[in-house]
């Protein structure tokens, strides 16, 4: 796979995810530009570590196929995850919905701080996408919850600046 194609899979998959440049190029600790230039098929050079955890956070595999089995299970892990220091467990119904809406379930905002601080990137980016699925709600939408989520919790995580 050269660069061109790379730049093609990227720019689908990062639209299907509801990302924008500027937030893939954060997730994935790169520059918007890079981003861009990968994207129009004019970037000289990337190198594999960047590609790597480029495809990681959003999903690809050296083919450019999505992680089907990475999908189905984002939810899943995110809600473990979030719930880990917790006694009552976040549900991945509970935090599908609050996705989706944007609305904190009912003593769930310790849950929801700790799936933005510290649930890695590729886990957030297949829960999005995996609630989105289930609720027909756009992965745009998603971010754009998180993102608020994220500013109202004031996140020390440089992704939601």
């Amino acid at each position: 796979m050269n660069l061109q194609e790379l730049g093609v899979a990227v720019h689908e998959r990062r639209e299907a995810l509801g990302l924008s440049q500027l937030q893939l190029a954060k997730l994935a600790n790169l520059s918007r530009t890079t981003i861009v230039l990968l994207e129009r098929g004019s970037l000289k050079d990337l190198g594999i570590s960047k590609a790597m955890v480029l495809m990681d956070v959003i999903g690809l595999t050296l083919e450019t196929h999505p992680l089907m089995h990475h999908q189905k299970q984002g939810l899943v892990m995110a809600s473990r995850m979030a719930s880990v220091s917790y006694r009552e467990k976040l549900s991945t119904k509970e935090l599908a919905l609050a996705m989706a809406t944007g609305d904190i379930p009912h003593k769930r905002k310790a849950h929801l701080a700790t799936l933005l601080d510290e649930v890695p990137v590729s886990v957030l980016v297949s829960a999005v996408s995996e609630a989105s699925r289930k609720t027909s709600v756009p992965p745009k939408m998603i971010w754009t919850n998180l993102t608020k989520w994220a500013h109202h919790f004031q996140s020390p995580r440089s992704v939601w600046c």
